[in-house]
């Protein structure tokens, strides 16, 4: 059990929608971490509810930002979109020996952590972006698929989630679709058309049309399990497939900084993420399949709580194994922090099934 007088942990962004989410989880459990984020009045408002303490920094000065780390063990950073708030604080968690976990899904996080694992290593901090979902499940079922098919040569990871998005990942799709599709194509990072690839898949829940999407184990699947081909799959319908292939034709369009700019005000006023009710009604169903050169097939599934709900308390679980465990710093992913077995610790998670 831990002392949660010792547990000097921090959350940042723990105002956002996610981040309130795992502080209230957390203090349910006996946790205590310090609150934290850019603006005072809204973190002030739910550190006063949930008595704890907290902090109002922007991350905008690596040495400042640093400087308000001073002490802390570990920092859940919650503040999307991840592509804007990594870098900065990853760096400040390196200076000044804070472990850092974040809930990204997003492959350049993903792929920065990778490059400061020296860093990481002589500062003897745990860089781990992902410890949500996405990346948890899908990370430890390739995980699985890699020690049931060692030679593995392809890689194709999928889920089924009908939970809606909060704002933050909502922001952070509308980034991606500017970036068109990523797939891993001979251990490198390659650039394809949205929805480049679509087939039949059954996650779980019976067979559906599914099409590739730019996720973030494009990154971790290969630093997890060295397999260099590698595509992520959600379903979809005709609909959503035939938008998607026509997004390519204006693709150029979304990346223009104003079109971004107008689409995440507009998700700012209108999007709102599932409450309680909605995510308890909502499993997630997650698939593997990994094929070597002689053309066997291991294919591997898990049920999961909705992506919210097993983001929470995934994120804790990853917390709370680092707040009582020495860990050798770098760079990990989840299954390479905790093993797959991770994804069976977390409430709600069947054990994972390989055919």
């Amino acid at each position: 059990m831990i002392n949660t007088n010792d547990s000097n942990w921090m959350i940042y962004g723990a105002n956002g929608y996610t981040g309130e989410l795992i502080a209230r989880e957390a203090v349910r459990l006996g946790l205590k971490p310090i609150l934290a984020g850019r603006t005072q009045a809204k973190v002030q408002q739910l550190a006063q509810e949930l008595g704890l303490e907290y902090k109002a920094f922007g991350l905008d000065d690596v040495t400042a930002v640093s400087e308000q780390l001073n002490g802390v063990k570990l920092i859940m950073h919650c503040a999307g979109p991840f592509s804007a708030t990594s870098h900065s604080m990853m760096k400040a968690c390196i200076k000044a020996g804070s472990h850092y976990l974040d809930i990204t899904g997003e492959i350049a996080v993903f792929e920065l952590a990778q490059s400061l694992t020296s860093e990481a290593q002589q500062a003897n901090i745990v860089l781990c972006p992902g410890v949500g979902f996405d990346v948890i499940p899908t990370d430890c079922v390739a995980a699985a698929l890699k020690e049931a098919l060692p030679d593995a040569t392809h890689l194709a990871l999928g889920f089924d989630s009908k939970t809606g998005l909060s704002p933050g990942t909502a922001k952070t799709s509308t980034e991606g679709m500017a970036d068109g599709g990523k797939i891993r194509k001979n251990g490198k990072i390659t650039t394809v058309a949205l929805a480049h690839h679509v087939r039949q898949i059954d996650f779980g829940d019976g067979k559906k049309s599914a099409m590739s999407v730019p996720w973030g184990d494009v990154s971790t699947a290969f630093h997890t399990t060295g397999i260099p081909n590698i595509e992520i799959f959600v379903p979809a319908p005709t609909s959503m497939i035939f938008g998607a292939k026509m997004l390519n034709c204006i693709r150029p369009i979304f990346k223009l900084k104003s079109v971004q700019n107008l689409m995440k005000s507009i998700i700012e006023k209108s999007v709102v993420g599932p409450d309680e009710e909605l995510r308890a009604k909502l499993p997630t169903y997650v698939w593997g399949e990994a094929r070597n050169q002689k053309g066997v097939i291991k294919t591997a599934r898990i049920q999961t709580q909705n992506a919210y709900s097993l983001t929470v308390n995934g994120a804790l679980t990853v917390v709370r194994y680092l707040l009582e465990h020495d860990v050798k710093g770098a760079a990990y992913t989840p299954a390479k922090l905790m093993g797959y077995s991770l994804v069976t610790q977390i409430e709600g998670s069947s054990d994972i099934v390989i055919s």
